[in-house]
């Protein structure tokens, strides 16, 4: 875990390691102190977005043991900002969840998290790197992404399934 305090107020971006494991299983924060971060996570995307509102404490844990990098951005014990990705290291890479507290936003904290996914050693050696947005495209444009519409998004969606409708039986 390596951190960076700003000036202006004392804002701390932590790049935590693969798997987030001092955030996961001790709820570590800032200075690496527990505080605990991995409820006030969960708080956060509640409070932050609609698509990850309800998510399971496990389930926050399981998706960052498998995220290759994870970034978050706190005040005090506060947490701020936060995203992740994920990348095969050579092809394709994924940003995910990137969230800035509604209170927070325009200050500069959403560049500062996917600044540094993107510079993370996984994720700049990718050849191409894609994320997905419902209404902040205009900033993603302004991080030199780009709109694409020769590909097209399909999604299957298992968010109301049953686990075992998930699997496809072959005859």
């Amino acid at each position: 875990m390596s951190k960076k305090v700003f000036l202006k107020e004392k804002i701390i971006l932590i790049k935590h390691s693969k798997g987030a494991f001092g955030l996961r299983q001790f709820g570590l924060g800032p200075n690496l102190l527990p505080c605990k971060g991995l409820t006030k996570l969960k708080t956060f995307l509640d409070q932050n977005t609609t698509w990850a509102k309800n998510r399971r404490i496990g389930d926050i844990k399981k998706c960052l043991a498998n995220s290759d990098v994870i970034i978050s951005i706190w005040s005090n014990n506060k947490i701020l900002g936060f995203g992740r990705a994920l990348s095969d290291g050579i092809y394709r890479s994924v940003l995910w969840d990137i969230v800035i507290d509604s209170n927070h936003q325009g200050k500069g904290y959403g560049k500062l998290v996917v600044k540094s996914l993107l510079e993370s050693e996984k994720i700049k050696k990718s050849e191409r790197i894609y994320l997905m947005t419902s209404n902040r495209k205009d900033f993603y444009c302004q991080l030199n992404f780009k709109e694409v519409q020769s590909q097209d998004l399909l999604i299957r969606d298992y968010s109301n399934a049953s686990p075992n409708t998930r699997y496809f039986e072959q005859r």
